[in-house]
């Protein structure tokens, strides 16, 4: 998917196509969805082309780990009740 990024004003620079500012803007918008709850840890994984640790990873090295709490691990119950 490609999204293009449009800067208001005529005082804006000219930012010309990059691949390394395309990830960037991508990474900075999965964390800030992550910590909004606007995506899961498997979505920005997905999102990112990372496996499960490398977004654990990725995420806690920005400071977007959110707290495991009684609602993930109930989660977690069904699904391993689900696999039995």
């Amino acid at each position: 998917m490609e999204t293009p990024l449009h800067l208001p004003g005529e005082s804006a620079p000219e930012v010309p196509a990059c691949p390394i500012l395309d990830r960037a803007l991508l990474e900075a918008f999965v964390v800030d969805a992550h910590r909004h709850d606007q995506l899961s840890r498997y979505e920005v994984g997905q999102l990112l082309g990372l496996d499960r640790w490398q977004t654990e990873e990725f995420l806690a090295s920005r400071g977007a780990i959110r707290p495991y709490d009684l609602a993930d691990l109930e989660v977690d119950r069904a699904t391993l009740v689900a696999l039995r």
